[in-house]
């Protein structure tokens, strides 16, 4: 485990592999080690950094109001403080909207851009408590009952499918790489807490990209799944009807999470765009 000092807090990361750099941006409330699936992969021919955000995992949590413009400016002191200049940023759900406005606001830093499950915002900030009061009730069901809490939160990030696959086989490894007894487990360490999961949510209150997807010129991957109840394809559609340089993968009879559902489906897709 390694750490950055950013802006006077520590950030902690990891560092996976050789190779030209790949930085991994993680979701609201989830940690850097939800990425494990991909680095297993990625870092067989990329040099692999995850880390967690501020307010997540083994980073500072500061109990401030936290800002689009702060995280996007954490990822940058972050690549600069490992002498990276130029990397591949992918970002899932909240990360992607971290990635869209590092993006913006560092065009330079960025070859290439895969952004996963996410969306461009809305300029009302109504939006923002439907995933506010869904984490901050897991947060309380984890502290008694960690198999309760993740059973209510399956049902909006998998397809029914593999749902029903990990709840009758709980501790079967898919990919090789994790179970859904290690998806508990995980869960249960270094969890948020709900100043943690306030102050992220302030973050999406300040993420209103459509006007400007026109400025992101990287060749852009987006990755949607036809089942998202947190994202919509139709969003995803709309983003790639902005973004110049896009273009957009469908996964069928996949949830939000389908970098861990259909984790080998979606390394390919990232290999095969990275690569080429």
């Amino acid at each position: 485990m390694s750490f950055a000092n950013i802006h006077g807090i520590k950030i902690s990361y990891r560092v996976y592999g050789n190779g030209f750099p790949v930085v991994l941006i993680h979701g609201y409330g989830a940690k850097k080690e939800i990425w494990k699936p991909q680095v297993a992969e990625i870092s067989k021919k990329f040099k692999v950094v995850i880390f967690d955000l501020r307010g997540t995992g083994e980073s500072d949590r500061p109990n401030i109001p936290y800002t689009m413009k702060m995280m996007a400016e954490d990822v940058n002191e972050l690549i600069e403080s490992l002498n990276i200049r130029k990397a591949h940023i992918i970002g899932r759900s909240f990360g992607g909207m971290i990635a869209q406005n590092f993006a913006l606001l560092y065009p330079e830093k960025i070859d290439k851009l895969v952004l996963i499950a996410t969306n461009y915002g809305r300029k009302d900030t109504e939006w923002v408590e439907i995933p506010k009061k869904g984490r901050l009730a897991e947060i309380k069901t984890l502290e008694h009952d960690p198999l309760k809490a993740f059973k209510q939160k399956s049902k909006w990030l998998f397809h029914i499918k593999f749902r029903r696959e990990m709840e009758a086989h709980p501790a079967k490894r898919f990919y090789e790489v994790f179970s859904m007894e290690d998806l508990i487990r995980e869960s249960t360490i270094s969890p948020s807490r709900p100043q943690d999961i306030i102050n992220q949510a302030e973050a999406m209150k300040t993420h209103y990209t459509f006007d400007k997807l026109g400025e992101i010129k990287q060749k852009t991957l987006l990755i949607a799944a036809s089942h998202d109840r947190q994202t919509p394809v139709s969003v995803m559609i709309e983003m790639n009807n902005k973004i110049p340089n896009s273009k957009l993968k469908i996964i069928n009879e996949a949830g939000h999470f389908m970098t861990l559902s259909r984790a080998s489906e979606v390394n390919k897709m990232i290999l095969d765009f990275l690569e080429n």
